[in-house]
């Protein structure tokens, strides 16, 4: 993968003309991540879209914000809070806030369990339950490391420990083989269900994803298929220096005996990596 490339492509596609150390740094441990789980282009894709999505560009863990004026609280929490003096008591007061709108549920028992485990990450988890699922349960902070996070936004995607649905679910096969496409907008609904009011943009930051993933020479783990070459598998032997076929014959490979589909210049490849 070229990551020159990468960033060069989402700077051209609106995410911005300079991209900050940080947010580098972010984008980095993604992508260290993406290749060492194998992860298909359309997976990362949707992955970063939501990494982008729910830190609001900034490629980091973040801190859920729980500093809200009186009048926001009805409108966020409508049914706690119906009036100015229902809220008034938690405006600006982000710890009581917490423990009032997450205290007893979310698999919280103590009395500061809901600011002790209020939302962080990439993709915030909230609640003692949600990080007990990750393993954060004794060390709620670590959410917040980047490492931490990058593991938490990857096992909860790809299996479902977030909100019950996982990226494989928004798959989208051509002919029952080879995934053709992805659903970005309806993924969305592996991180929250707020598909109406989010769905749109996590589609336009997917296929930005994609098209930089692409022009990168990102493979990942991605499946045969596409273009042209559905159903055809090709296995890659490194080492192998000749090709016994069915007859026994081992003299070296030449490209006219790939097959016609194949454009000649993948044929020559695969000839000087098999002959």
């Amino acid at each position: 993968m070229n990551r020159a490339a990468f960033y060069a492509a989402l700077r051209r596609r609106a995410f911005g003309k300079s991209l900050s150390g940080q947010q580098v740094e972010g984008f980095e441990a993604v992508l260290d991540e993406a290749l060492r789980r194998r992860t298909s282009l359309f997976h990362l894709a949707a992955v970063l879209a939501e990494a982008h999505h729910e830190t609001g560009g900034a490629m980091r863990p973040v801190e859920e914000n729980l500093n809200y004026s009186a009048r926001r609280l009805m409108q966020v929490w409508p049914a706690r809070f119906p009036t100015l003096a229902s809220a008034e008591p938690y405006a600006n007061n982000p710890r009581a806030l917490a423990n009032r709108v997450y205290g007893g549920r979310l698999g919280n028992v103590g009395a500061d369990d809901g600011w002790r485990y209020r939302g962080r990450g990439l993709a915030q988890i909230t609640g003692r339950a949600n990080y007990a699922t990750f393993g954060l349960a004794e060390a709620p902070d670590r959410a917040s490391d980047v490492a931490t996070a990058v593991r938490v936004l990857f096992d909860g995607m790809t299996g479902g420990l977030f909100t019950g649905k996982r990226l494989s679910d928004f798959d989208m096969n051509d002919s029952g083989s080879a995934i053709a496409a992805y659903r970005y907008a309806a993924s969305r609904a592996i991180i929250n269900s707020d598909i109406r009011q989010n769905g749109v943009k996590i589609e336009t930051y997917g296929r930005a994803f994609e098209a930089a993933l692409r022009e990168s020479g990102y493979g990942g783990d991605r499946p045969a298929g596409g273009r042209g070459d559905e159903g055809v598998v090709v296995v890659l032997r490194p080492g192998t220096s000749r090709q016994t076929r069915e007859n026994g014959d081992t003299s070296p490979v030449r490209p006219s005996q790939f097959p016609r589909f194949l454009p000649r210049s993948i044929a020559e490849i695969l000839a000087r990596w098999f002959g």
